[in-house]
């Protein structure tokens, strides 16, 4: 087993008064060469953007692009005439192929949006661009693995890349186990609020573990807690 810890303090930080962004992995202005992916897993921001505030019409190629509202909703628009309003609980990916043109604004003018924006490398090159927005009961994630992203899986987004994303509840006191679901596959796993200890390496909020060469990983929460899994190829 092999295992790397970024600790929430240790990210990038950036601020422009209308954007507050903490940067898992290498970007834009924050470079670390020590943390420049996780396997197929290249970007991990967790943004927060001010009311009618967001990021204008700008381009993107091969790249599987999901976005994961925490508190407050979205606004999407693309170059394929999607428009749609991403809110708390649902999960929206964007493959981006051959090319493609989006933006992104808090959907509120009174209140502040925090989101996810994860990057994933694709399994396949210059696939035609596509859009898949899904809505997640917050129920089946107690105490269980609720699966919002995969490559096989009618019920989640679909990306393209060997990849699943888990939400998880969990109640203070509550372990269980996670198998990785294809060999050689790695997990990054990301705590969005409380404690838990995985694999005896104990996490706070925003703290990420990475694990690989392991087929599955000890969960025991330590607080009521949230967490999500993203369970990656490790090489291309």
């Amino acid at each position: 087993m092999k295992t790397i810890l970024h600790s929430a303090d240790r990210r990038g930080h950036v601020s422009f008064g209308w954007l507050d962004s903490h940067h898992s992995f290498s970007f834009g202005n924050y470079y670390d060469p020590e943390k420049l992916h996780f396997g197929m897993l290249r970007v991990l921001n967790d943004d927060v953007i001010t009311g009618g505030s967001g990021f204008g019409m700008h381009a993107h190629d091969n790249m599987e692009i999901v976005s994961i509202p925490l508190t407050g909703a979205i606004e999407h628009k693309d170059s394929m005439g999607t428009q749609s309003v991403i809110n708390e609980n649902d999960v929206q990916i964007m493959s981006a192929g051959t090319g493609i043109k989006h933006s992104e604004f808090n959907h509120f003018k009174d209140k502040d949006a925090n989101f996810l924006q994860i990057w994933i490398i694709p399994k396949k090159r210059n696939i035609q661009p596509r859009y898949d927005q899904k809505t997640f009961d917050p129920a089946e994630r107690v105490n269980q693995f609720q699966t919002v992203v995969a490559p096989d899986n009618d019920k989640a987004v679909r990306i393209n890349q060997d990849a699943w994303f888990s939400l998880a509840n969990l109640e203070a006191g509550f372990a269980t186990k996670y198998e990785i679901k294809n060999p050689g596959n790695g997990v990054y796993a990301f705590v969005l609020n409380g404690s838990v200890t995985i694999n005896e390496q104990t996490l706070f909020k925003r703290d990420a573990l990475g694990i690989w060469d392991v087929n599955e990983i000890e969960i025991d929460a330590g607080t009521d807690m949230e967490l999500l899994l993203i369970d990656i190829p490790m090489v291309a």
